[in-house]
């Protein structure tokens, strides 16, 4: 079992930890074998709040060893950040029982 590594009180989304840093979120445990990075690339705003409608999802290796490039196992686009979380958390899940 890999040690995990999150605070205690972390924000989650199916019982997984979520950090976001600008229009980027991270989706996993760093303990863990992979995560999920999620990146906000198009917004609009709706009655006064700035919703996400273009979000690239990502499920990246946390093996320090291997090239950024070689570190990204999944990949895909979605419209909302709703669709792009449960994409992450299914496919992180997978990745993570597949081990």
């Amino acid at each position: 079992m890999e040690k995990k590594i999150t605070k205690p009180g972390a924000l989650t989304f199916k019982g997984r930890p979520l950090v976001r840093c600008d229009k980027t979120i991270y989706y996993g445990d760093m303990g863990d074998k992979f995560i999920a990075m999620l990146q906000i690339l198009g917004e609009e705003v709706y009655k006064d709040e700035t919703l996400p409608t273009k979000v690239s999802v990502q499920i990246w290796s946390t093996n320090d060893e291997l090239r950024p490039r070689d570190r990204i196992v999944k990949k895909t686009e979605k419209t909302n950040l709703y669709d792009a979380l449960n994409i992450a958390s299914i496919w992180l899940e997978r990745q993570l029982s597949a081990q």
